[in-house]
């Protein structure tokens, strides 16, 4: 064979083996099978090619892209690593399973996107996590500061004292976190609820023994806030005023009545059930006794509490109700119309705006009371009565007595009307007119001798039709004591006072008015 024969048959074998090199090189850093064939037409076309590459340049040409391969593998196994390492640091701070993937392999461009997406979520899950921790390490940490509680669990030292990028973020340990915080708030609601009642009981304490201010604000520090030093102080102040109380025990006790009588009032006790606790009247100061006037302000309290609502609007209407009564007696008095400035109007107004809004307040009253009643199955008393029969009974009453108030005035008019029939009506012209004619003795209107007669013998006439009685004077002593005006008279003497009251009994019709015959002090008509 020539030797050009065997130099062509030698690049032949170069050139299977090149290509079968390329095609593990391919294989290797994992070209899908469409790519592979796409790269062996291009060294097929280098190979045909147009001027006929030599044997050299087309191995240099392969050499290239294999350096080219040789390094795309090197970066991809490099990128897969530190990906890798990234998902274990991660993983185990938030305890997740390790990303799946083939470590022996050249991966994929698209396997390597999306470990990089799985990285960057792993990434986002631990600042949420972080963030959440922090949160509620940091409350955490005030409650148990409030409470005085150090950290007895294994828990909760890695929680308070390890350093915060040591704990495991896992969704268990979250959760755990999450009931941890929840206890100690609970434990705090509690110590606040403990400390606000023993702050009532010291306050109750105080005014029951009457504790001077002075010894009051003494203890004003432990009178909020909620630490157990401050729960522990607020026991011992409850111990020393018990102590005190056990030692004024009369006292006491008198001050617990006072405070009963004042829940009675507020929860519309009758004197029945008042007296139906003995208690109240004993003498004997004992222990015992203080304990019975205890339970018996805690039932008064627990029971105004739960119908609070209706006793309030009992005490609504109660007061609605006094103050309508008040404006009907004002509207009754007959000094009303002297009133200046526009007050007669305005307490109308608001009369009327009170006797509307009564029977509201009673209807939703009655509606309330209905309900609870049949949530109690039993009625609801206002001094010892049904509420609806309470409010009834009122406006009766207010009916009565404005009934007798009528009468009594029916009366009154009678009376009077009698009286100004026999005695004959006073003047009722205004006090300012009177002095329009002056008194002045020498110039005193003389009346004809007869009118003046017959005015003399009836000096009071009574009317026959009820009208007004008008009078006509008589002469009497002028002021200063000056000389009476002379009145002529049939007999030249004044009638004598014994036959006046017979002088009213007779009537005189003139021109069709009835006349009643009477001096006007100071002047003659």
């Amino acid at each position: 064979m020539r030797r050009s024969e065997v130099l062509a048959e030698e690049s032949i074998v170069c050139l299977q083996k090149a290509l079968n090199h390329l095609r593990e090189i391919w294989e290797l850093i994992g070209i899908p099978e469409d790519q592979r064939l796409q790269r062996t037409e291009v060294v097929k076309k280098h190979i045909k090619e147009e001027g006929e590459t030599t044997i050299l340049q087309l191995e240099k040409d392969l050499r290239t892209q294999v350096e080219l391969m040789r390094k795309q593998k090197k970066e991809r196994k490099q990128e897969l690593k530190l990906l890798q390492e990234q998902d274990q640091e991660l993983c185990e701070i938030l305890c997740m399973p390790h990303y799946d993937i083939d470590s022996a392999s050249v991966p994929s461009l698209e396997e390597l996107n999306q470990f990089r997406q799985h990285v960057t979520t792993l990434r986002e899950t631990k600042a949420s996590r972080r963030e959440e921790f922090v949160s509620i390490k940091r409350q955490i940490i005030l409650c148990m500061e409030e409470l005085d509680h150090t950290p007895d669990t294994s828990f909760e030292r890695d929680v308070v004292c390890e350093d915060e990028d040591a704990f495991c973020l896992s969704l268990e340990n979250i959760a755990t976190l999450q009931k941890l915080l929840r206890q100690l708030e609970m434990q705090k609601s509690q110590n606040e609820a403990v400390c606000e009642g023993l702050r009532t009981q010291i306050r109750e304490l105080w005014d029951r023994l009457q504790i001077p201010e002075e010894e009051r604000e003494a203890v004003a520090t432990i009178m909020s806030g909620s630490k157990a030093k401050v729960r522990k102080a607020l026991q011992l102040e409850v111990d020393r005023l018990e102590e005190l109380k056990m030692q004024n025990m009369k006292k006491v006790i008198e001050a617990i009545r006072v405070e009963l009588v004042q829940y009675w009032d507020q929860c519309f006790y009758s004197q029945e059930q008042r007296q139906a606790f003995a208690p109240f009247c004993a003498e004997d100061y004992t222990e015992s006794l203080l304990q019975l006037h205890d339970a018996e302000i805690v039932r008064l309290k627990n029971y105004y509490e739960v119908h609070k609502e209706l006793f309030e609007g009992v005490q609504k209407w109660e007061e609605t109700w006094r103050l309508f009564l008040e404006f009907e007696r004002k509207a009754s008095d007959p000094n009303r119309f002297t009133n200046r400035g526009g007050n007669l109007l305005k307490e109308e107004k608001q009369r009327a705006k009170l006797q509307k809004m009564l029977p509201k307040l009673e209807e939703e009253l009655k509606a309330r009371i209905e309900l609870w009643e049949q949530e109690h199955s039993k009625a609801f008393m206002v001094n010892g009565q049904k509420f609806m029969e309470y409010v009834a009974e009122q406006w009766e009453m207010h009916r009565l007595e404005k009934e007798r108030a009528k009468q009594e005035r029916q009366l009154k008019n009678k009376k009077q009307t009698e009286t100004e029939m026999l005695y004959g009506s006073a003047p009722r012209t205004p006090s300012k007119r009177r002095g329009l004619v002056p008194n002045t003795p020498g110039k005193a209107r003389k009346l004809n001798t007869t009118t003046m007669s017959n005015a003399t013998a009836n000096s009071s006439i009574r009317p026959i039709f009820g009208g007004t009685v008008y009078h006509s004077p008589v002469s009497r002593l002028p002021p200063s004591g000056s000389k009476p005006v002379a009145a002529s008279t049939c007999s030249g003497k004044k009638t004598p006072r014994t036959g006046r009251h017979g002088a009213n009994k007779e009537n005189l019709e003139l021109n069709g008015s009835i006349l009643s015959a009477r001096t006007f002090k100071g002047f003659q008509i």
